[in-house]
């Protein structure tokens, strides 16, 4: 019997796909791969970094897509920014010393960044730059007490009643903890009480200081989590994230009266030379006197320039008794040179061996 082969297959002509073709069409696909790559923004050559203080990080991780989003729709231009954060007068530190290479800065004090200017590394002229003196939001030092209130701490004056215990940053380190100390001394000066008070006041009220930390997050750490302290002295928009996050354990009071902080902005010229990073940097912070931005400003517990804007967040951010830098000092600088320069009123005070204000 004579096997049955199966008929030959038979390949039609038009199947046929020469090598060559293919490789051809393979380069044809890569070669329009790489127009495409190339021609997309390469976010890492547009990149900025905003050396900010310890509190802004919840601002900024919004601010910073809403931004980025906002550019790009406007230039085709996608940006890449990086934060740092830290306690204020440290991040200064890190900015003059050069380790961090700040295309932008958003420090607690207008002061730091005079100090930069002063340096060489932003220009004089600086506050002239931006909208409001370049200083796109406000805030101010608020107290924090455990629930209920048990140690019926309502004014300044009470911080240093029996064993209340305090918790506030470190001067040397942070603008929460600068603030801290002019807001204290105002308490006293700013309703009539003389700067001998005012020093015997700041110095009882280091001595009911349990502990310092480096910033405002870790004070807030030391507080909220570590439970130590009857009361912490804080920026409002931190006493606001601080009570939403532990509403069974902790509540705000609001002194009568208290310093207006005004955290400032630049971009650091020394640090842009580039043309295009210059244009990220300057695009970036006027963003932040828009109304969109002043808008999430005020959603997170700062108190944005616009007074429309902050009219509309009244319930959060209610009408304070705020004194100006101006009422205490001539300015921030002079503030900084008479309260934390050498041999200013901080040393003066701390030279008390129960004046708890460690060196950072």
């Amino acid at each position: 019997m004579v096997e049955a082969h199966p008929p030959a297959r038979r390949f039609h002509p038009r199947l046929r796909i020469p090598w060559l073709n293919v490789l051809g069409v393979i380069a044809i696909v890569l070669a329009a791969t790489a127009i495409v790559v190339k021609n997309l923004p390469d976010e890492r050559s547009n990149q900025i970094l905003n050396v900010s203080y310890d509190p802004t990080r919840e601002l900024y991780a919004a601010l910073d897509p809403a931004f980025i989003t906002h550019y790009r729709s406007q230039t085709g231009v996608g940006l890449d920014i990086k934060e740092s954060h830290g306690g204020s007068g440290r991040q200064l530190r890190s900015v003059l010393d050069g380790s961090q290479k700040a295309s932008v800065v958003s420090l607690a004090l207008i002061s730091d960044i005079e100090t930069l200017s002063k340096r060489g590394l932003i220009a004089p002229n600086w506050q002239q730059r931006l909208p409001n003196s370049s200083v796109p939001y406000t805030s101010t030092i608020v107290f924090v007490v455990r629930k209920g209130n048990p140690k019926a701490i309502h004014d300044w004056p009470d911080l240093i009643n029996g064993d209340v215990s305090v918790v506030t940053p470190n001067p040397r380190s942070s603008g929460n903890g600068q603030l801290s100390v002019l807001a204290a001394w105002g308490s006293v000066t700013t309703r009539g009480g003389s700067q001998a008070q005012a020093t015997a006041y700041v110095k009882a009220l280091l001595q009911h200081v349990a502990v310092s930390d480096a910033g405002a997050r870790s004070a807030a750490a030391s507080f909220a989590l570590a439970k130590i302290g009857d009361v912490q002295l804080t920026w409002e928009n931190e006493a606001l994230r601080e009570v939403a996050a532990n509403k069974d354990e902790l509540q705000l009071v609001y002194p009568p009266v208290s310093i207006l902080a005004e955290p400032a902005v630049a971009w650091v010229d020394a640090n842009v030379a580039d043309p295009k990073t210059a244009t990220y940097a300057k695009a970036y912070l006027n963003y932040l006197f828009t109304d969109a931005a002043q808008d999430q400003v005020a959603q997170y517990g700062y108190r944005p320039f616009k007074p429309e804007v902050l009219a509309k967040y009244a319930d959060r951010l209610p009408p304070l008794s705020l004194f100006p830098i101006s009422a205490i000092a001539k300015d921030w600088s002079d503030a900084r040179e008479q309260f934390f320069g050498d041999n200013g009123i901080l040393d003066t005070i701390s030279t008390s061996p129960h004046a708890a204000v460690p060196v950072a």
